[in-house]
């Protein structure tokens, strides 16, 4: 099983923008999650030394970035869903106040399915 850094999982949930059939596998989830992050703090930063504003508000330029990862953020979720052996209708979950989401981190930490499943073949082949 090769490993993937977060080079080829940013490349591999921008590449597959809004597809959201198939499967993730944890490294690219948690990959494209931390990159998204770090590109938000850093256009935050930016945005508030360039537009003089309190690091607590979103500035433009930040939410400019989150909207342009929406899509993608919510089909690499449906995708990792889909690796545990869950719909990606599952993600709804996280409407329930603090169990949802906690149950659904404790399915994004989980080891994906091995083989093949309903969703698609396995990731890392």
């Amino acid at each position: 099983m090769a490993d993937m850094g977060m080079q080829d999982a940013v490349r591999t949930v921008f590449g597959k923008y809004a597809d959201f059939s198939g499967r993730a596998r944890r490294q690219e989830y948690w990959w494209f999650n931390l990159f998204a992050a770090l590109v938000s703090l850093v256009l935050a930063v930016i945005g508030s030394v360039l537009f003089h504003r309190p690091m607590g508000e979103y500035g433009v330029i930040a939410t400019l970035w989150s909207l342009a990862t929406l899509l993608p953020s919510l089909a690499v979720a449906v995708r990792r869903m889909h690796d545990v052996g869950r719909s990606g209708w599952w993600l709804l979950i996280a409407f329930v106040p603090l169990v949802g989401a906690l149950v659904i981190l404790y399915w994004f930490v989980q080891r994906g399915t091995v083989g093949p499943n309903e969703f698609g073949p396995d990731p890392v082949t």
